[in-house]
């Protein structure tokens, strides 16, 4: 078999498989439960990057660990978050438009994060003090307390899938806008963005 299989990529996998759960409730009309999926998916992005850590794996254990977790976190953040959208506003041009852009934006997001994270370790110790955007892993937050809005303020459906398609949009944007956004402590588990693989894999090139 292809691949390589160790228990660091198993939370990886269930967020992935609770993505594809959500993307199916998704699709059958159910978006609140999609949005349980979300944070499910969410949940297990927060600790894979710490449980990858906690294994000295070879070199290419660990660059499949970052292909596993980018991709993993395209579908789950960059296209969970469009099914349920659709499943709110179903097919206009102007919703199609903010989904398609925002899932473009996560993609190269992703991509430029991976890119420059990697040449950052190559010069400097340590993990960054800043992230450049929005990582994409905030979806996970953002998404439900919009859920939970709509039910405290009781927003209809109908204005509720705007104000849905507005955030998609800014948010999207929020992905490969140039600010700079203060690394914490705390947000070592909400933003890991594959970070603490390719942490590993320096260690394991120096040893």
């Amino acid at each position: 078999m292809i691949g390589f299989y160790n228990y660091t990529v198993v939370l990886t996998y269930v967020g992935l498989i609770s993505t594809m759960f959500g993307m199916f409730s998704a699709g059958n009309g159910q978006p609140a439960l999609a949005v349980i999926c979300l944070i499910i998916a969410g949940i297990c992005d927060m600790f894979d990057g710490k449980i990858a850590r906690t294994m000295k794996r070879t070199k290419d254990e660990c660059r499949f660990g970052i292909q596993i977790d980018s991709l993993c976190d395209l579908t789950s953040f960059g296209v969970l978050p469009v099914m349920i959208g659709f499943s709110l506003t179903g097919y206009k041009l102007s919703y199609a438009i903010a989904y398609s852009f925002y899932t473009l934006a996560a993609v190269i997001r992703l991509a430029y994060y991976n890119v420059t994270e990697e040449n950052r370790q190559d010069t400097e110790a340590g993990e960054r003090q800043y992230y450049e955007g929005l990582p994409v892993t905030n979806i996970a937050i953002i998404v439900p307390l919009l859920f939970i809005l709509k039910r405290f303020l009781r927003i209809s459906d109908g204005l509720f899938g705007i104000i849905y398609g507005v955030m998609i949009l800014i948010v999207g944007c929020l992905f490969i806008i140039g600010f700079k956004v203060k690394k914490h402590p705390f947000r070592d588990l909400l933003d890991n963005e594959s970070e603490d693989i390719i942490v590993q894999e320096n260690f394991n090139d120096k040893n």
